[in-house]
């Protein structure tokens, strides 16, 4: 199997100026042109997929339908690559109108605690890393010989990391991801050899001409974060 796990573009979220807190918001102007351009660009990289998955928030949702688009290829929801603190314990979602706010402290610093202490039967970073699990695992059973593109969060991928590197809880390197950044992943099954080959991380020449845009508000500048 091949996966391509992709960031989704810049969302309100992402600006340093954001003042709204944890909630399911789109893409800004920027983030817009940046899924345009990776839905001209990722045909002419990937010929054929097989599946298209999408986080069920907002801003991944509004980078993927650039690429069902394209393939002309159905977008497949799935909650369990949502970004953390977004699901509860049990991974389902939290109501996306009523998303919960981050604690003061960054998941890996304390990875069996909630990251939002103040709603009940949140998730910790662990309970993020089981679902991403979950996600790939099944992506395993159900596309072993294909092609998956999944379009989610900064989160996600970095989480990726940690399962197919076998990561434990105590997490010493971080991952970062640029908006719209493809990380690419193949399942190679040997009997004696590694069975997750990593080809690149967060590749962005898709990005090349795209001009930096406003809305009114001023310059977007990125939060790397969210």
């Amino acid at each position: 199997m091949h996966l391509y796990l992709i960031r989704h573009g810049q969302s309100y979220v992402n600006l340093y100026d954001w003042k709204g807190g944890n909630s399911d918001e789109g893409l800004t102007n920027l983030g817009k042109a940046q899924a345009d351009a990776l839905g001209r660009w990722l045909p002419r990289e990937i010929r054929k997929i097989d599946a298209l998955y999408a986080s069920t928030m907002k801003r991944a949702q509004e980078t993927a339908a650039p690429l069902s688009a394209a393939y002309s290829i159905p977008i497949i929801n799935d909650d369990r690559i949502r970004e953390i603190g977004n699901n509860k314990l049990d991974h389902t979602p939290w109501p996306s109108d009523d998303l919960p706010e981050y604690g003061t402290f960054w998941g890996s610093e304390r990875p069996f605690s909630t990251i939002t202490p103040k709603r009940p039967n949140g998730e910790s970073m662990m309970h993020f890393r089981i679902r991403i699990g979950q996600f790939i695992e099944e992506m395993l059973e159900k596309h072993r010989q294909e092609t998956v593109v999944a379009v989610c969060h900064g989160g996600v991928i970095e989480l990726a990391f940690d399962h197919m590197f076998n990561i434990g809880p105590w997490r010493r390197c971080e991952v970062w991801s640029k908006n719209t950044g493809i990380t690419h992943f193949e399942f190679v099954e040997h009997p004696s050899r590694e069975t997750w080959r990593l080809y690149y991380q967060s590749r962005v020449e898709h990005l090349v001409d795209v001009k930096l845009h406003t809305d009114g508000r001023g310059p977007e500048s990125p939060r790397e974060d969210a």
